[in-house]
């Protein structure tokens, strides 16, 4: 139980995964680790997501099943209105505080009503066609999952950064060794799958990629990653749930995060750190603040430098690895952040309308 006073709040998730989602989400998983750990905690929790979620929450079905999986991704442009809708009707009645995790969406919602609302930013942000809406609402309350995602939009009101945390117990520790290189989570351009494929050819040690290829990308996998695809020394498996992660990573030398972009966060780091697995990763984003060099991984800005890392990776303690997750990466530790900030808005500790620059994991 939490030692803070009981809270009525509103989670407010995004419609294309259920909540956890069954394959591929991170950002729905996250959500989903957040609702527990504060229903865990005492307090009165409503999940708005779609019908076919699992939770612990009272659950308001926005829709009967997740966009992505049933095929209508494109509908969750308008949902999402008559959701916020939802939320914000009565919400003066019904909530302390409303989390939001669908980005930018709450925003005017939140402004009309006034209703104390955070807003946990997921995704990039350095997409100036959005810049305007950004500066329109350059007032709401924020979080940032890491600092390197803050820096498109240093006017906005930053009222913290919160690391992803992941339950204690969700991955099992492997103590190794790996038999394999492993690549986790979207085969995209911007992910850079070739580089691990082909840094897995250099240093001669099989690679299993375990990623979805959504739409928009399937011209990429069909013409840069298919043809280098050679199982079983370079495999494609897929996507892979949640229960099939400890035995996907906790198998692995290291997982390969070889990103060409600013990642926000990089949820697989800290699921291979969990299971013991230390991390290879391109130094991009939030990569500096999330690994430890020499204790979790190694950080990279070469293809020479990948290579070197594999070849040393057998140096790094995988005990060490999980230490380093349990102190840092947690949902207990995550929780702790979102109440701190959750209790500061309501009562006003913290200035909804002026910016500060707190960092949870410093």
């Amino acid at each position: 139980m939490s030692s803070l006073p009981r809270l009525r709040i509103a989670e407010i998730a995004p419609l294309y995964e259920r909540i956890p989602p069954l394959l591929y989400g991170g950002t729905e998983r996250v959500v989903s680790y957040v609702t527990e750990e504060l229903v865990r905690r005492g307090h009165d929790v409503t999940l708005f997501a779609s019908g076919d979620s699992i939770t612990s929450a009272r659950l308001i079905a926005e829709c009967p099943e997740s966009l992505r999986l049933a095929g209508k991704s494109e509908n969750g442009m308008f949902l999402q209105l008559t959701m916020l809708s939802d939320v914000y009707e009565t919400a003066a009645d019904r909530f302390d505080i409303v989390h939001s995790h669908i980005d930018y969406w709450s925003f005017a919602f939140a402004s009309l009503t006034g209703m104390p609302t955070l807003s946990t930013m997921h995704g990039r942000l350095d997409i100036e066609d959005l810049y305007p809406v950004y500066r329109r609402y350059r007032r709401m309350p924020l979080v940032s999952i890491s600092d390197a995602q803050r820096k498109p939009l240093p006017f906005m009101n930053w009222v913290k950064t919160v690391y992803h945390g992941l339950p204690r117990d969700l991955l099992r520790y492997s103590p190794g060794p790996g038999k394999y290189l492993a690549f986790l989570g979207r085969i995209s351009p911007e992910k850079r799958p070739d580089v691990a494929i082909e840094v897995a050819r250099k240093v001669g040690i099989p690679l299993k990629i375990a990623a979805k290829v959504d739409k928009v990308d399937r011209d990429y996998f069909d013409a840069v990653i298919k043809p280098r695809l050679a199982p079983p020394d370079i495999e494609h498996i897929g996507e892979i749930s949640e229960a099939e992660k400890s035995e996907f990573l906790g198998n692995a030398h290291a997982l390969m995060f070889t990103i060409d972009w600013p990642e926000p966060f990089g949820l697989a780091m800290i699921e291979a750190m969990a299971c013991g697995t230390p991390v290879i990763a391109c130094n991009c984003g939030s990569v500096p603040e999330i690994i430890q060099p020499g204790v979790s991984g190694f950080i990279c800005t070469t293809f020479d430098d990948l290579v070197s890392a594999v070849k040393k990776i057998d140096q790094l303690s995988r005990e060490r690895c999980r230490r380093e997750f349990e102190s840092r990466f947690t949902s207990e530790i995550m929780v702790d952040n979102y109440e701190s900030v959750f209790h500061g808005l309501i009562t006003g500790e913290i200035p909804p309308t002026s910016a500060s620059s707190l960092s949870a994991q410093k």
